[in-house]
């Protein structure tokens, strides 16, 4: 509906608080209590919502909207009345929404949109290239970086001159892959390296090697072997057959068997969205023949990636394929080029505010600033202060031991923005937060270091304290999260959490709104499909006798020493899982039956050592706390040739017996056993609903439906439907708390003004 989507934007983003200066001055549009709307909020926050609809501006959407919009400020005002507004709390969430809110301002936008276009004519390519890296740190020493830079351009000289790239990279490169590969990195493209290397790689023609070019790992030369088009978006179709990492060994092999059977099938050219639909243990796809949206380089599990990518044309299949999540049969069904510069846009600013091109976007930020605010410094000062710098700052123990000339340095002039001083003591305070050790390093570039980083950091944090001042839309955002942080803490306590806690309450609305939830016709049902006939019969036959043999649950035999009915540690360790096991799933049962062997059997006093045996597993099993009901002693029928305890774990759970049948064939047999309301199941829609039982052939499966009872439509139990009424009583709380704001703070609408919006 309209006016839920209207109030979502009121509630989290799009919340307005006019702090003009001039609000007094512009006529209200409506007042709420003490306070006035002027009409540019309400309009700001209208236009903002609405102003790109057809019928943005008819008399049934402002008045809507307005009607949203008051009950919204209703709440605020509230908040406010409360002091939530003055909680440290409250500040210090708005504090960290105002830090995000500022990132969009402290960017170069020219240059940001330079980088995104440029990214997206590299994304249209893919280079494989090899690499060479003599590693240096971004801020060694220049010595250091000298004699780095002179190493690399040697090697290049060398590769230049006829000398084996890849040796050279074997040999000499200090990226420790380089010792296997040869360093070469495969293909990539945009976006995928850091930003230099990448300048440096898409610069250079195929078959030629770089000049050296840093990054923030050291020096790289880099050879391009190949450039080939980028391979665009692919859509596809899967049927999933989940195992992930860390199952069992049996529900491993199990998944694989079954993924196997499912890929003889799809050879056999069986329909694809049946078997999708039959099979596929991923919900979001099964129904729709497996298919999953369009998708590029990066956005897949690269296994499963590289698999649908390798695939040439529309219909082609893969063999089952493993990821983290399961085996997949893979269809292509389409192929399309790169997607258009304004569809990939926001996304690639988003990629590219994360990437270190991003450190080309903040230099040219704060060239702009210095020049804007007036950045001026005090070279004579900044040389004096240069020259404190001594070794205890390489140890990262540097103390501000204050000199005799220039007097008064401490509150000296740095560097001024706007005219606001920054001074040497400030400088110091900052150097003694932020030194850390340093090697290899002389204590003057360290200073450096430190004072271009203080500059920056100056820089940017007066403007992010004034971005206010400069942007009217920068101002607006953090008033509207404002607004939005006092709403929802307020909506939390009135609303959201009491409807949770107010148990009393929520039974007594549920009972006044009984006809609201209601089941509709169910039917208690058992559901078998089976591949075959024969399956069917035998899956038929076990039902009736109510249990069945659980191979996940299988036991080895207990062994035992000749003579004895005492168990072994390794006998007690194995008791100990069954006992936790059986405790925790009541729906199991234990048989027990002992044996002795013929030496043993034939000596008389061994008479009852087969049955000893199995006592005892039997009695250590209910001294960790199994009930004697869940263990039966089953006598042996016929002679042993060990000395053991056979364990047979049955189940009355209908999934053991599609577990047993399922053995050599994963899909021999699907069961479900539940209720079913009309619509659930499209099976059991076919048939009539009456208790009883049916046999029918779809979809080349032979299926029996069992139906043990049908119920009329009926109420609904609480538990039953708790979230939905837990959401309808929350609206509840809601309308009802806002007649207790009108009361409180009463409301008047300028009926002429909002007429003139309309008519605007």
């Amino acid at each position: 509906m309209r006016v839920s989507s209207l109030y979502v934007g009121l509630g989290a983003l799009l919340l307005f608080q006019c702090t003009s200066p001039k609000k007094s001055a512009e006529p209200a549009l409506l007042t709420i209590g003490p306070e006035r709307v002027p009409v540019s909020e309400f309009a700001y926050v209208y236009e903002k919502n609405n102003g790109s609809a057809d019928s943005a501006y008819t008399s049934a959407n402002v008045n809507e909207y307005l009607n949203l919009y008051t009950n919204f400020k209703l709440k605020v005002a509230e908040a406010k009345s409360r002091g939530l507004d003055t909680t440290q709390a409250f500040k210090s969430e708005l504090n960290g929404y105002k830090e995000q809110l500022a990132q969009p301002y402290l960017t170069e936008k020219s240059v940001t949109d330079q980088l995104v276009r440029e990214a997206y004519e590299r994304l249209k390519k893919e280079v494989n290239a090899t690499h060479l890296l003599i590693t240096v740190d971004p801020e060694a020493d220049p010595k250091d970086t000298l004699a780095a830079y002179q190493k690399i351009t040697d090697l290049r000289q060398q590769a230049l001159s006829g000398t084996s790239f890849e040796a050279l990279a074997q040999r000499f490169s200090e990226d420790p892959s380089a010792r296997e590969n040869g360093g070469n990195l495969g293909y990539f493209t945009a976006l995928q390296m850091v930003y230099p290397f990448e300048n440096a790689a898409y610069n250079t023609p195929v078959g030629q090697i770089s000049e050296p070019v840093r990054t923030r790992f050291g020096y790289h030369i880099i050879k391009v072997n190949d450039v080939r088009p980028a391979q665009g978006e692919i859509k596809v179709a899967h049927i999933m057959v989940r195992a992930q990492q860390g199952l069992p060994k049996a529900d491993s092999v199990a998944a694989k068997k079954k993924i196997d059977e499912i890929y003889s099938r799809v050879q056999r050219k069986e329909d694809w969205n049946k078997l999708a639909s039959q099979f596929s243990e991923d919900a979001a796809s099964a129904e729709n023949g497996g298919e999953l949206p369009w998708f590029g380089t990066g956005r897949m599990i690269p296994s499963f990636e590289e698999a649908a990518f390798t695939l040439a044309k529309p219909g082609a299949i893969s063999a089952p394929i493993q990821t983290p999540y399961g085996w997949h049969i893979i269809k292509l069904l389409e192929r399309k080029e790169l997607p258009t510069y304004e569809e990939m846009e926001t996304s690639l600013r988003n990629r590219i505010a994360k990437d270190s091109r991003s450190e080309l976007n903040k230099a040219a930020f704060l060239r702009r600033i210095k020049t804007e605010n007036k950045f001026q410094e005090n070279q004579n000062i900044k040389e004096a202060t240069l020259r404190l710098a001594d070794s205890t700052l390489l140890a990262g123990k540097w103390k501000f031991n204050v000199p005799a000339e220039p007097k008064n340095l401490p509150s000296a002039t740095l560097f001024s923005i706007n005219g606001q001083p920054f001074t040497v003591g400030a400088f110091a305070t900052y150097i003694e937060a932020n030194q850390r050790p340093r090697q290899n390093a002389s204590a003057t570039h360290a200073m450096n270091l430190l004072y271009d980083k203080f500059v920056e950091t100056s820089l940017l944090n007066y403007e992010r304290e004034h971005l206010a001042e400069k942007h009217q839309d920068y101002r607006m955002l953090v008033n509207e999260y404002h607004d939005g942080i006092l709403l929802f803490q307020l909506m939390e306590e009135k609303v959201w959490a009491k409807a949770v806690e107010d148990t009393v309450g929520l039974k007594a609305f549920f009972e006044a709104n009984q006809d609201k939830y209601m089941w509709g016709e169910r039917a208690q049902a058992t559901i078998l499909s089976a591949a075959t006939p024969a399956i069917l019969e035998q899956a038929q036959a076990q039902m009736a006798q109510g249990r069945f043999l659980s191979q996940r649950h299988k036991q080895p035999d207990i062994t035992f020493t000749a003579g004895t009915d005492n168990l072994s540690k390794a006998a007690t360790a194995q008791l100990d899982q069954l006992a936790a096991t059986l405790q925790a799933d009541t729906a199991l049962v234990l048989e027990l039956t002992g044996y002795a062997d013929t030496r043993e059997a034939a000596n008389r006093k061994n008479a009852n050592l087969a049955t000893r045996r199995a006592t005892a597993v039997k009695n250590y099993l209910q001294q960790k706390g199994v009930d004697q009901e869940a263990i039966q002693l089953i006598p042996a029928a016929g002679r042993s040739t060990s000395r053991r305890v056979a364990l047979k774990v049955y189940t009355s759970d209908l999934q053991a017996l599609a577990e047993q049948l399922n053995q050599s064939n994963p899909l021999a047999l699907q069961v479900t056993s539940r209720k079913f309301q009309r619509g659930e199941n499209k099976v059991l829609d076919g048939v009539t609903w009456k208790p009883g039982t049916y046999t029918l052939t779809q979809d080349g499966r032979s299926i029996w439906i069992r139906i043990d009872q049908v119920e009329a439509p009926a109420p609904k139990k609480l538990s039953e439907t708790r979230g939905l009424v837990i959401s309808d009583y929350q609206n509840h709380l809601e309308q009802e708390w806002i007649k207790e704001l009108r009361q409180k703070y009463p409301v008047s609408v300028n009926q002429p003004e909002v007429q003139k919006l309309i008519k605007n």
